[in-house]
């Protein structure tokens, strides 16, 4: 099948001939120059790599098809900037060997899905475009990438389920995006404030992280940084809590069941956190502000990724040195946290060089284990055998953690990640639920008085079931 826009949809198999040879470090010396020049950067003073890390050595694949003409992509401004320092030289040096010219684009992260709505609407714009989160509901106007992504598996093995579910829509069979990485979602704290309370080692529970951060801020004037607010951590951070109590959007069958007992608890939990432990603040943050605020001094705690803390080795090191983390924090049922990232690259119909933007796909997956170092360890792969040196490099941080296993953690991360969809897939209807800030606006409305924990949880819903009616109608959705 040939979708629209597309000028061919050839489906690659595993026994054609590939052709390898070395690129250099065209890109990563560059990736390499802003470890060591990026303010805010990965080391000590500003970021060197430790001595003997280097930097893996890219590929590069001789495309299958002939290709020609202009590959225009979108992507967001990453948090940690010698990413796109590598990224933009990586893909344009792609498309001279390929016979592409590319362009490459940033935004901000918020900006893309407006973006994204404004192109498919014209009916024209990037060829390629990169989200942080599930782009699930733009599954009508973008092609399919399974073709792809069944490559990349026969190249790699088994894709991680988390980003299967966060690609995946079962109820139509198709890829809707390709899910080559994510990145996960630990909790941040600082270690000498929770040291003070009795918990050198951060809260590990929702009770310690109630208990622990009431206390601090009682003593230190220092809140917690649990977002209620239309952003990305806010979206995270309030489905970890529902998770935590056994509550979710929907089931897996995809049948709405967030009016429950277990989500009105969650919310009374998030009610008592908030007028204990923050201040209102947390309603009118961006994706910025916790990070923001940790580097600062200002927050004992944040649910964030890692590049807070990157960006403080440089801006703070006093600051870097003090942050520790936690995985996912247990409830009463669960220990659960939603990817922070999910890397959701898109197709659109309108594109007009679908066969480029497919093999410059393939080509940035094989060289992933470079998009990981450019990124500080950001960046984690969504085929595992990608990045071997992952484990050793969480292990011995090549960027001046101290100490130096500081991340030795997340090797173990896809034990207490999953998908924003769970325990069903990220359907069309949750992406919706998740562009639209249904869940955080839930909280924030209890939290602030303006309806009790079961009015709050009750109006979410009945906003939730028209979204799953609308796309289960459209054959989108699974369940009944």
């Amino acid at each position: 099948m040939t979708d629209s826009g597309s000028s061919s949809n050839r489906l690659w198999t595993p026994d054609r001939r590939q052709f390898l040879r070395t690129a250099g470090l065209a890109g990563l010396g560059v990736a390499l120059g802003a470890c060591t020049s990026e303010p805010g950067g990965g080391g000590p003073g500003g970021g060197t790599a430790a001595p003997g890390a280097a930097a893996p050595t890219t590929t590069f694949a001789e495309p299958r098809t002939k290709l020609s003409g202009d590959l225009k992509i979108l992507l967001w401004s990453h948090f940690v900037p010698s990413h796109d320092q590598w990224f933009d030289p990586f893909a344009k040096e792609w498309g001279k060997q390929a016979g592409v010219n590319v362009t490459v684009d940033h935004i901000d992260n918020a900006q893309i899905p407006t973006r994204i709505a404004a192109e498919v609407q014209a009916g024209q714009g990037h060829d390629l475009i990169q989200y942080i989160a599930t782009l699930s509901q733009f599954e009508p106007s973008v092609n399919d990438l399974k073709d792809i992504t069944d490559e990349a598996s026969s190249r790699w093995g088994q894709q991680l389920e988390l980003c299967k579910q966060s690609s995946f829509n079962p109820a139509t069979g198709r890829f809707y995006a390709y899910a080559p990485g994510w990145v996960p979602d630990p909790g941040d704290y600082r270690t000498s404030l929770w040291q003070a309370v009795g918990l050198p080692n951060g809260p590990s529970t929702w009770d310690e992280l109630l208990k622990g951060g009431s206390e601090i801020k009682k003593s230190k004037g220092t809140q917690l940084g649990i977002g209620m607010s239309q952003e990305i951590d806010s979206n995270m951070a309030g489905r970890a809590l529902l998770w935590s109590y056994g509550a979710s959007v929907q089931d897996q069958n995809e049948r709405v069941v967030l009016n429950s007992d277990e989500a009105v608890a969650a919310v009374e939990f998030m009610t008592k956190l908030f007028k204990q432990a923050m201040t209102d603040e947390v309603f009118s943050w961006n994706a910025a502000s916790n990070n923001q605020g940790l580097i600062a001094g200002k927050l004992s705690y944040i649910l964030n990724s890692i590049s807070a803390w990157r960006t403080a080795q440089g801006a703070n090191p006093k600051v870097a040195d003090d942050i520790s983390f936690v995985p996912a924090l247990r409830g009463p049922k669960d220990a659960r946290a939603a990817q922070h990232v999910m890397y959701n690259w898109i197709v659109p119909k309108h594109a007009r060089n679908v066969d480029a933007a497919k093999e410059f796909l393939l080509h940035y997956t094989s060289n992933f284990a470079a998009a990981t170092y450019a990124s500080k360890l950001y960046d984690f792969p969504a085929w595992s055998k990608l990045v071997p040196q992952l484990e050793g490099w969480l292990a011995n941080d090549p960027f001046g953690a101290k100490p130096a296993n500081k991340l030795a953690f997340l090797k173990d991360a896809t034990d207490w990640s999953t998908n924003i969809g769970h325990p069903g897939p990220s359907n069309t209807a949750i992406g919706e639920v998740f562009g639209t800030f249904v869940i955080p606006t839930m909280f924030a409305r209890a939290a602030r008085g303006e309806a009790n924990p079961k009015q709050a949880v009750a109006q979410a819903e009945a906003q939730i079931k028209p979204i799953f009616e609308k796309w289960r109608s459209r054959g989108l959705v699974g369940g009944a």
